[in-house]
C-alpha cells in the first residue's frame, strides 16, 4: 500500500485551520488537486480580510514519518485504499490511519456498540453475537470502549475485527485496554482519524462514532441508555441509510432504555445473529447510496453570475442553521454553485457549518 504522490499536500490541506471534511472535499473538487487548493487559500481568505494558518510542509513530513515508524498506513479519501462505504458519508474523514490488516476493509462489516457499564448478560450476548456473525463472514467494528465494545472485539479476533479509536493508532484508551489493542493490531485492524500520539479528547468521540457507523452496513446496539454514545452511533447509521438494529431489554434496566427506544422507532429487533444477517441481506441495492428508483433527474438550473448567486444566498442565510438542500431549493441555483458560494463564505469567515449539512452566518 503506497502513498499518493501528493500525500504531503493532501495532509497539509487537511490539517489547515478551518478546513473540515466537507470543505476539504469541496476545495479539491473545485481546484482539482490538494496543492492547487493550498495555493488558492491565501487569496480566498484575503477576500474576507482574514488569514489562514496553512499547515507547514515540515510538520506534514514529520506526521508521515511518525506513521511509518509505527507501521501505520494513511488512507486518503479519493484513493482506492479508502473504505468504500465510509467514502459516501458527507463527513468522512479526508485521511485515516490504519494499523494492522487493511484487507478487513474490503469485507462485509457490521458494528456492535453498547454500554461501558454493561451487564454480565449484555457482555455475554455481545460476545456470542460477535462470534456468530464472524462465523457468518462479517467483520465486527466497534470502538474499543469498556463493556460491550471490548466483548465484541475479543470474540471476533480470530474472524476479523476493526477497532475505531478516538485518539492516535498508538494510544490505548482506556489504558487498561492496551493489551486488547495490541492484539487487534496484530490480528485485526486499528483505525484512527487523529494523528499518531494524540490523546483522546471529549470532542473526538462523536467523530469516532461517525466512522464506526460509516464503515459498517449496519449497527447493532446491545445495551445503551437513552442518551448514550451508542445511540448517537445508531442515529448516524440511520442518517447514512444503513441498517439500525437493537437488542431489547427489561424496561426496569436503564441500560436497555436506548435499545427499546430504537426498536419503538423502527430499528430491527435482534435476538441472535440470524436476525442480523437476515436484516443485512434484505437491504435493497447498495447500502452506501440511496435508491434511485429509475426516476429521471430533472435538468439542472442554469448558472447565474457569481455576484448574483452570492447576493441571493446571503439574503437567505441567517444566524439560524438551515439545511443546504433548502438553500438550493429556495434560491433555484444549481447545487454546485450553491456549494461554491458557501465555500467562499466559509473561507472568508462569514459562514459556519453545523451537523446535518446545515449552515449559518458566522
Amino acid at each position: 500500500m503506497s502513498l499518493p504522490p501528493d500525500a504531503v499536500a493532501r495532509l497539509r490541506l487537511i490539517r489547515t485551520d478551518s478546513i473540515g471534511p466537507v470543505t476539504y472535499r469541496q476545495l479539491v473538487a473545485r481546484f482539482g488537486t490538494a496543492q492547487a487548493a493550498l495555493d488558492a487559500l491565501p487569496d480566498l481568505a484575503r477576500r474576507g480580510n482574514r488569514t489562514l494558518a496553512i499547515f507547514p510542509e515540515e510538520a506534514a513530513q514529520a506526521e508521515l514519518a511518525a506513521a511509518a515508524k509505527l507501521g501505520a498506513h494513511l488512507l486518503f479519501i479519493g484513493t482506492p485504499d479508502y473504505p468504500a462505504l465510509l467514502a459516501h458519508s458527507e463527513t468522512a474523514p479526508p485521511v485515516l490511519y490504519a494499523r494492522g490488516d487493511t484487507g478487513l476493509l474490503e469485507r462485509p462489516a457490521v458494528a456492535i456498540v453498547g454500554a461501558r457499564n454493561a451487564s454480565a448478560a449484555g457482555v455475554r450476548f455481545a460476545r456470542q453475537l460477535a462470534m456468530d456473525l464472524g462465523a457468518g463472514e462479517q467483520v465486527i467494528v466497534s470502538g474499543l470502549a469498556r463493556g460491550i465494545d471490548a466483548a465484541a472485539h475479543a470474540a471476533a479476533l480470530d474472524s476479523g475485527t476493526i477497532a475505531v479509536v478516538a485518539g492516535g493508532v498508538d494510544v490505548a484508551y482506556p489504558p487498561d485496554h492496551a493489551d486488547l489493542m495490541g492484539r487487534i493490531a496484530d490480528q485485526g485492524l486499528i483505525i484512527a482519524e487523529q494523528p499518531p500520539g494524540t490523546e483522546p479528547q471529549a470532542r473526538h468521540f462523536p467523530r469516532r462514532n461517525r466512522i464506526i457507523a460509516g464503515l459498517a452496513a449496519g449497527t447493532i446496539v446491545v445495551e445503551g441508555a437513552a442518551k448514550s454514545g451508542s445511540l448517537i452511533t445508531a442515529r448516524l447509521a440511520a442518517e447514512l441509510g444503513r441498517e439500525v438494529m437493537a437488542v431489547p431489554g427489561s424496561p426496569l434496566d436503564p441500560r436497555a432504555g436506548g435499545c427499546n427506544q430504537l426498536i419503538r422507532e423502527g430499528a430491527t429487533l435482534v435476538r441472535d445473529a440470524g436476525d442480523v444477517l437476515e436484516a443485512l441481506t434484505s437491504l435493497s441495492g447498495d447500502p452506501r447510496l440511496p435508491a434511485g428508483g429509475g426516476v429521471a433527474e430533472p435538468p439542472p438550473p442554469a448558472l447565474t453570475t457569481p455576484e448574483t448567486a452570492r447576493t441571493t444566498l446571503l439574503a437567505l442565510l441567517s444566524p439560524t442553521p438551515v439545511p443546504m438542500d433548502d438553500l438550493v431549493r429556495q434560491s433555484a441555483l444549481p447545487a454546485a454553485q450553491v456549494a461554491s458560494v458557501l465555500l467562499d463564505l466559509e473561507l472568508e469567515g462569514a459562514l459556519v457549518r453545523h451537523a446535518g449539512a446545515r449552515v449559518a452566518l458566522g
